[in-house]
């Protein structure tokens, strides 16, 4: 791969360790706090307002980011409020935009391409069986790329994550391999791109601009299927990337073949490499990404079963679950009450919701040992390595929460223990919750799969 590329044609997109403008951004953020602090109640200021930090300036806008279901509500609610007292203030800046800031001018960029959002890294990304092929893919092609699938092709429904593992790529490259031509886009603004080359300035800058890539990344390729002169652009440009060697990676909506209208020796070239379908996030999955929302939001939900419920009732997409999400924490501000089991099954009617099912301590035992990739028999055995122990602890802790089962009972489940060796697991496992982040999160994972109807892993 050829890494000597005039960096002047290279595209640059905004990034975690490189806010151009930040500090100027954090004083108008500054000055601007005292003229809305008493605006606002101390509650709805810790809530929605301290959580807000100051991105960058651009022009006469502030830039402000935040966690997605603050940034919801305060664009909804608050902005007005926000942009007045910023003209107020006497600062030359006139508006307020949680949009990602644009970066600033640079000479040898005919055209502003949008970044991926800095927030996609592969550390965020929650990983579950309808995405996990699709994330170990995508970080093999960000490790080494051209050299594990060329072209990586990711498609699914909306609102599943092939955007943030796009992103994801792509600001890897940026903060591990910064010498590479890397050049995240849409398909939608490759079109537009390409349209104004014809209409104004002619191909030539826009082919050197797009063939002289080491990694291209384009999300929503199907945007491009029916347009015939952009789609035979594309097709050159694929070839040309392709034969020197260049990563490619590209999503969709649908695989390429169930795109109809897209020619087919696209459709061809599309799946030379790797194609991996994205699949709608089981219940567990969802529970994780809710309790990262909550984390990244500042957020505490003490009531265990608030998030499980959540996640049971929402069952379609992440865009979805955190915009649920971000309707319960309006709910809960508005009406000053805490995230609870109740407050949800308001927000959303038990219609919406699977149907209960019995809990047995045999469906305990089948779905603790299936979680630690254990058999039921190691779990009433006198096995004593580290996983077997603990996995056997939360069974234990886990039939006695969840059933009417007497103490010798239980020990009679596993390997016939006395009530004291019960108790002991019982009393480790209440002792470890929220204070063992590994624990923590297994038993919540397990309380929703044990409660699940049908979407047991």
């Amino acid at each position: 791969m050829d890494t000597t590329t005039d960096k002047t044609s290279r595209t640059v997109f905004s990034s975690q360790k490189s806010k151009p403008g930040s500090a100027r951004a954090a004083r108008e953020w500054a000055d601007l706090q005292p003229a809305i602090r008493n605006i606002f109640f101390d509650s709805t200021w810790k809530m929605w307002i301290e959580p807000i930090h100051p991105a960058a300036v651009r022009g006469t806008t502030l830039y402000l980011e935040a966690a997605d279901p603050i940034r919801t509500w305060v664009e909804r609610r608050y902005l007005e409020i926000l942009e007045k007292a910023l003209v107020e203030s006497g600062s030359h800046l006139n508006s307020v935009s949680f949009e990602t800031p644009p970066e600033p001018e640079r000479a040898g960029l005919a055209t502003d391409t949008s970044g991926p959002n800095p927030t996609h890294d592969f550390d965020r990304f929650v990983i579950g069986p309808g995405n996990h092929l699709a994330h170990a893919a995508s970080l093999a092609v960000a490790e080494a790329p051209s050299e594990a699938y060329n072209p990586l092709f990711l498609h699914g429904p909306p609102g599943l994550g092939k955007t943030h593992l796009l992103g994801a790529i792509a600001n890897y490259l940026e903060l591990h391999v910064p010498e590479l031509n890397v050049l995240y886009t849409s398909a939608e603004s490759f079109t537009a791109e390409f349209v104004t080359a014809l209409r104004e300035q002619g191909t030539e800058e826009f082919k050197r601009r797009y063939r002289n890539l080491d990694v291209l990344l384009i999300d929503d390729i199907q945007f491009i299927a029916g347009k015939h002169h952009t789609e035979e652009e594309f097709f050159h440009t694929f070839n040309a990337l392709h034969d020197a060697g260049s990563q490619i990676v590209l999503s969709a909506d649908r695989s390429p073949a169930e795109i109809s209208t897209l020619a087919d020796r696209l459709s061809d070239r599309f799946e030379w490499g790797l194609t991996v379908p994205i699949e709608a996030p089981n219940l567990a999955t969802r529970l994780t990404v809710l309790r990262h929302l909550v984390t990244e939001a500042g957020l505490e939900v003490s009531d265990q079963d608030a998030l499980t419920l959540l996640a049971r009732r929402v069952q379609t997409n992440l865009r979805q679950l955190r915009g649920a999400l971000t309707r319960t924490i309006a709910e809960s501000s508005l009406t000053s009450s805490p995230i609870t089991y109740d407050l949800i099954s308001q927000v959303f009617p038990r219609e919406e919701a699977a149907p209960a099912v019995a809990v047995t301590p045999e469906s305990i035992r089948s779905t603790v040992a299936a979680h630690y990739r254990t058999d039921v028999e190691n779990l009433q055995s006198r096995r004593r390595d580290r996983n077997t122990a603990t996995a056997r602890h939360v069974a234990i802790f886990l039939t006695r929460e969840m059933t009417s089962l007497s103490l010798p009972q239980i020990g009679g489940l596993y390997g016939d223990r006395d009530h004291t060796t019960v108790l002991n697991s019982i009393e480790r496992i209440s002792a470890s919750l929220g204070k063992d982040p590994e624990i923590t999160t297994s038993v919540e994972l397990l309380r929703a799969e044990i409660h699940s109807p049908v979407e047991k892993s």
